[in-house]
């Protein structure tokens, strides 16, 4: 029997079907990044109130919901009048290597594209190879060097401009 595709589901971050989901990033942060002075890594996903994630903001909320549990979602927040800046990317760990991610990156583009933004940017940490090899293969430009020691960078930094988004209907 074939794999029906999961429902996309436009919500909030607050939304009880998201909670699984962040718990589950915010426990990898904590695993791969560890603390620091005693704070840890998962304080990043605090960072921005859920508003910024909101239409009302510029925002976008995604999950991707299959038989009523998230397995995948992202987000995105306005960074000025013609760039989204991506943020909380994340497949649920039993649902990985099912191109979901993908799926994910897909609709926020389209999301984006559909209101006539044309630049999206995106951060991840130096200990997430997957979201490089990911954001590479999706044609983000990487705004470091590839082969420099990502450690020492910290945040590594991708662009992409969306083709199909009209330059001027966002200024």
């Amino acid at each position: 029997m074939p794999t029906r595709s999961p429902n996309i589901l436009y919500t909030s971050p607050t939304d009880p079907l998201a909670a699984p989901l962040v718990a589950e990033l915010s426990r990898e942060y904590d695993e791969r990044y560890g603390s620091h002075d005693g704070v840890p890594a998962s304080i990043e996903l605090s960072r921005y109130p859920a508003r910024r994630f909101l239409p009302s903001a510029g925002g976008a909320f995604v999950l991707l919901v299959e038989n009523g549990h998230a397995g995948a979602g992202g987000a995105f927040m306005r960074a000025n009048e013609t760039t989204v800046e991506v943020k909380r990317v994340w497949t649920h760990s039993a649902k990985r290597r099912r191109g979901l991610a993908r799926q994910v990156m897909a609709e926020l583009e389209a999301e984006a594209g559909r209101r006539g933004i044309p630049s999206i940017m995106l951060t991840t940490g130096p200990r997430q190879p997957e979201a490089v090899a990911l954001y590479v293969a999706l044609g983000y430009e990487p705004q470091f060097d590839l082969e420099a020691d990502w450690e020492s960078l910290g945040y590594l930094e991708f662009r992409k401009h969306l083709t199909g988004a009209d330059d001027d209907s966002a200024l």
